[in-house]
């Protein structure tokens, strides 16, 4: 009979097993690297530039555009904004403007009241409707009918800025800046990591690491009381 063969397993080297480690962990960290980079990068170019108009806004001319127009409600919307303004001093409720007067007002003046807080008193009716780089209202006059709208319009950086601090925007506007943040929180994690893995060749990288956190820490707390 022939001897029966054997064979041995390999032994296992573990600096190459840690290198194949680590190889795994910096290529899943550029992939999710680029990719949060590639989504969040117009975010962040939007965000530094408003950062900078932002903390410089005082030295920034702005030339606020009022319109104002008018128009008359037809009799039948008049008649039903009455007993909704009525039963709302009644009750000191504040109820939506009815749906048909809304429909008209987008009509006649272009201006949508949906899901704005309405004021009613016994005389008028009136909605504010801020918004981003500007302000605007309505007013309806309960005894003649007479709609009066203003609105404002501050310019574009205004509108960056305000965009920048989430003013005015609205829940689609607010679900981005989340989305947005933690994108930026994934770029600069995996980065993070990233600077560890590389910082055995880059002898700069942690004292650069902690000026660039030191820096903000001390001008926080010497020059602003």
């Amino acid at each position: 009979m022939n001897a029966a063969r054997t064979r041995s397993t390999p032994a296992i080297d573990p600096a190459r097993a840690k290198q194949k480690r680590r190889s795994w962990w910096l290529k899943q960290l550029h992939t999710w690297h680029w990719i949060s980079a590639a989504i969040s990068l117009i975010g962040m170019l939007l965000f530094s530039v408003t950062g900078i108009t932002l903390n410089h806004a005082a030295d920034i001319p702005t030339k606020p555009v009022v319109a104002r127009s008018q128009a008359a409600l037809p009799e039948s919307l008049l008649d039903e904004l009455r007993v909704v303004a009525k039963q709302a001093v009644d009750d000191g409720a504040t109820p939506a403007m009815p749906e048909a007067a809304a429909d008209w007002l987008v009509k006649a003046l272009d201006i949508h009241v949906a899901g704005h807080a309405v004021e009613w008193s016994a005389e008028e009716v009136y909605v504010s409707l801020p918004r981003p780089g500007g302000d605007a209202w309505i007013n309806v006059d309960l005894a003649t009918g007479e709609v009066e709208r203003e609105t404002t319009d501050r310019g574009v950086i205004s509108y960056l800025n305000d965009l920048h601090k989430g003013r005015h925007t609205g829940f689609a506007w607010s679900v981005f800046l989340d989305a947005f943040a933690v994108a930026c929180l994934l770029f600069s994690l995996t980065g993070l990591w990233l600077l560890h893995l590389h910082s055995k060749g880059r002898k700069l990288t942690w004292p650069l690491v902690g000026f660039g956190m030191l820096v903000p820490v001390v001008v926080a707390l010497i020059f602003i009381h």
